[in-house]
């Protein structure tokens, strides 16, 4: 390559050949020579953080009369450049890096220190200046804790709350449907639409407390603990007015952690807010399956109701149309609990004051919540909002669903409701008409004890709880 494409950049290592529009210097260039690994970058969300809390740290500094006037302002107004994500071609870093991030936070000095000279007219150095009273070691931890924290308040959190809404929506419309229920995938005692979406959508609601019990730990940021916790070379009251410029600035409740040990050394928070995305994740296969299983058929399946059809499902079968929407929905609660056991892995790699793998709890957490939160929009107005019951076919299982018999065990006793069963089931006869013939009930008893409306309310049908 020619000459005129690089410029000569120096570290505390020595020289290094630097790309000649690269914002950068050295030390990230040493990071990408070192780190041909995956091709993964350092996700948008916390590339903004960084920015974020470099523009904080610069302003705090500037308040406490360590960082001039002039000097500040540039690395602020570079520093909101890089948050606002007009450079992210200048974060070229792999995620599988060093353990601490450095490699990353580097970057950001680097890139803002160019940024911010050029604006200020004279140097601005990415140590000196740009990481005064900061450290790799509590800056990477604070930008996964406010990365993750602005992702689920703007995107994760307002798409389970609209995914909650489109479930009660429906299960409203359809409470006065009746449908039979299921155990084991085995017929079961009736149920309507209304009870077993409302399951859904409480599911949804718990997932949503849960990750807003995890957030109140993210929102502790580890800044002002610099290198072990002990908060060297960073002023007393750094940590607090940088966490309360970020919580002006993004809107959102932040503190300063209360043991900057505890915050530097683990990953506890990150660890715990994974572990709930997790469950959302195993709710959401839940319903995805669920909707698998209604719309199966349209003939040889159970064909409750039908899914929109939104494209051809074959290559091969004309005519065919699959349930795209939840498969693809339980294929991201199946990548969001394996990123949970990264996130648990990574957890663990806290060795006595650092934890040596935050990039890739960085990564896996954020790609966690970004998924959930897309696919619980994409779910909701693709699949939820816009199925249709076949009612026929639920009255038609309904009639000869022999688990109804369940509802005479208080009249006749379960042994013989068990014959009743059997009978109705080996000869393919509405249960109705065999208890009819095998009981001293009359017909209109019996349509009373098994309306299958009736039953989904619960409680005892007609008489002693004997037998």
């Amino acid at each position: 390559m020619a000459d005129g494409k690089f410029r000569i950049e120096k570290d505390s290592m020595g020289e290094l050949r630097v790309p000649a529009d690269a914002l950068y210097g050295a030390q990230t260039q040493r990071a990408v020579e070192n780190f041909p690994i995956s091709g993964l970058r350092m996700p948008r969300e916390f590339i903004r953080a960084l920015g974020l809390v470099k523009a904080a740290a610069a302003d705090s500094n500037r308040e406490l009369g360590l960082l001039d006037k002039a000097l500040a302002d540039a690395i602020v107004a570079a520093a909101e450049e890089v948050a606002a994500g007009k450079h992210d071609a200048q974060f070229p870093i792999d995620v599988f890096q060093t353990g601490s991030g450095t490699s990353s936070n580097m970057n950001a000095n680097e890139v803002i220190a160019h940024l911010a000279s050029a604006r200020a007219g004279q140097a601005v150095h990415p140590n000196d200046h740009v990481n005064m009273g900061q450290s790799s070691n509590d800056v990477i931890p604070t930008a996964i804790h406010l990365s993750a924290a602005l992702a689920c308040q703007e995107r994760l959190l307002p798409a389970l709350r609209s995914l909650a809404d489109t479930i009660e929506k429906r299960a409203a419309e359809l409470a006065g449907v009746t449908k039979t229920g299921r155990t084991h995938l085995m017929d079961a005692m009736p149920v309507t639409f209304g009870q077993e979406l409302g399951g859904w959508a409480q599911q949804i609601r718990n997932g949503e407390a849960r990750i807003e019990a995890a957030l109140q730990r993210i929102r502790r940021l580890p800044l002002g603990g610099t290198a072990v916790g002990t908060g060297i070379n960073a002023h007393p009251e750094f940590g607090a007015r940088a966490a309360q410029w970020l919580s002006r600035r993004c809107g959102i409740a932040l503190e300063p952690s209360p043991n900057y040990f505890e915050s530097l050394s683990s990953q506890d928070a990150a660890v715990e807010l994974s572990g709930q995305l997790k469950t959302v994740a195993v709710s959401i296969m839940k319903i995805a399956n669920d909707l698998r299983w209604m719309n199966s058929g349209p003939l040889a399946g159970l064909a409750e109701i039908s899914l929109p059809a939104l494209q051809p499902g074959s290559s091969i079968m004309p005519g065919k149309v699959n349930p795209v929407i939840p498969e693809a929905a339980a294929m991201v609660a199946a990548q969001v609990i394996g990123n949970d056991a990264t996130v648990t892995v990574a957890g663990q790699s806290g060795n006595f004051q650092l934890n040596v793998m935050l990039p890739v709890v960085a990564y896996n957490l954020l790609q966690s919540i970004e998924l959930l939160a897309s696919t619980a929009t994409v779910l909701a107005e693709k699949s939820i909002a816009g199925f249709s019951v076949n009612r026929d076919r639920l009255q038609d299982a309904l009639a000869r669903n022999p688990i109804l018999v369940t509802a005479l065990n208080a009249v006749i006793g379960y042994e013989q409701g068990a014959k009743i069963a059997k009978t109705a089931y080996q000869q393919g006869r509405p249960l109705i008409d065999v208890a009819e013939e095998m009981t001293d009930l009359s017909r209109e008893e019996l349509e009373k004890l098994l309306d299958p409306a009736e039953l989904t309310e619960g409680g005892l049908r007609g008489g002693s709880a004997g037998g």
